[in-house]
């Protein structure tokens, strides 16, 4: 049995490079159409459904604030808002489903995520698996280490 070290990926264990480029982009798309859309709500709109737009606004911030997090290595901040937001699309998917009453209109997350394809649904589970991966990659030692 030989004792080499694990191969190096080559995003290097950073969430922006590689396939976290793509996951960025779904992220800021996300980030942008959930806030347009919870800013019009709450600014128009919000005696007709207070939870639900105060919800879409959240969850359009979770998704900004997960976009830059993620972008930029806040590898905690990024850990934080993907948490929040598989909290919030599994809760709120729930709720939207079980208690029609509080939530008249949709939200970003109503529904598990219905009006946009599921992707509020699925995105958090990949971005917590990337954020983990890469933190596992980021730990991988290299050749070199073992030279010193």
């Amino acid at each position: 049995m030989t004792d080499r070290p694990a191969a190096r990926p080559e995003h290097g264990g950073r969430t922006g490079s590689g396939p976290g480029r793509l996951l960025v982009a779904v992220y800021g798309v996300l980030a942008i159409a959930a806030t347009a859309r919870g800013v019009y709500q709450v600014a128009t709109k919000l005696d007709e459904a207070p939870l639900a737009y105060v919800l879409s606004l959240l969850a359009g911030l979770v998704y900004v604030v997960a976009t830059y997090a993620l972008a930029t290595e806040r590898r905690s901040v990024a850990w934080w808002a993907v948490s929040i937001e598989m909290v919030g699309v599994l809760t709120v998917g729930v709720l939207s489903l079980v208690d029609v009453g509080d939530f008249p209109d949709e939200t970003v997350w109503s529904g598990f995520g219905q009006g946009y394809g599921y992707v509020p649904l699925v995105l958090p589970f990949l971005g917590l698996l990337w954020l983990w991966r890469t933190g596992r990659a980021a730990r991988v030692p290299s050749p070199q280490d073992d030279l010193g």
